[in-house]
């Protein structure tokens, strides 16, 4: 049991912590909308961490051979959908400032300056996440080994796999929260107009950055 709760660990925070397009993602969600709203996308990429655990560990020697032939689709869809997110996140920053500051304009509104946007909500973030996480080609990559090794013993029984995904869906969890939790601090530090505009500007060219590497990636 012990051995499979560490392999599980071991497995979670191997196909979570590489820096990518999906952490990449999760910092500028924390910096934009805050921990607690962003920890959507942190439940979202975790969830399917566990899913691909769950495949891993009991439909593996069937899955594998078909990985490589999707894997080339899947990461077109990837960069497609980068793409869009990477503008979406830097449409707050792009949007001009409303007009010259008066004592009318400051007594009609109440709302905050600057072009911080928080349309998004937890559901949002999980289900928008978890998708790209799910064609994310690192993720297939790392699952594509992960189905292949020995991290759990082939003899293993239900209880040995239900701690092994268990274990991988905790590790990937607490790195994902980690990273929307440090983006959150940066949030609070780069507050106002123009800190909000600098963190959607720099998070959606990161994320569009990441879509070009992933393009012309080999």
């Amino acid at each position: 049991m012990l051995d499979a709760l560490i392999a599980g660990v071991i497995a979670g925070y191997a196909i979570a912590v590489p820096v990518g397009a999906i952490a990449a993602l999760l910092i500028t969600l924390g910096a934009q909308h805050g921990a607690r709203v962003a920890a959507g996308g942190a439940f979202g990429a975790a969830t399917v961490d566990g899913v691909y655990a769950t495949i891993a560990v009991t439909a593996g020697a069937v899955i594998a051979p078909l990985i490589a032939q999707i894997a080339e689709p899947l990461r077109w869809i990837s960069v497609a959908v980068l793409l869009v997110l990477g503008v979406v996140l830097a449409l707050p920053g792009l949007r001009p400032r409303t007009g010259s500051v008066t004592a009318a304009s400051i007594e009609s509104t109440d709302a905050e300056p600057g072009p911080r946007v928080r349309t998004m909500t937890f559901r949002r973030l999980f289900v928008t996440v978890g998708a790209l996480t799910l064609v994310n080609p690192v993720t297939v990559v790392y699952f594509a080994a992960l189905v292949g090794s020995s991290t759990l013993a082939v003899d293993a029984g239900v209880p040995e796999r239900v701690v092994f995904v268990l274990a991988a869906f905790a590790a990937s969890l607490s790195w994902q929260l980690l990273l929307t939790t440090a983006g959150s601090l940066v949030g609070r530090v780069l507050t106002g107009p123009t800190g909000s505009r600098v963190t959607a500007l720099v998070g959606g060219a990161l994320v569009i950055a990441l879509a070009v590497r992933a393009a012309l990636a080999p």
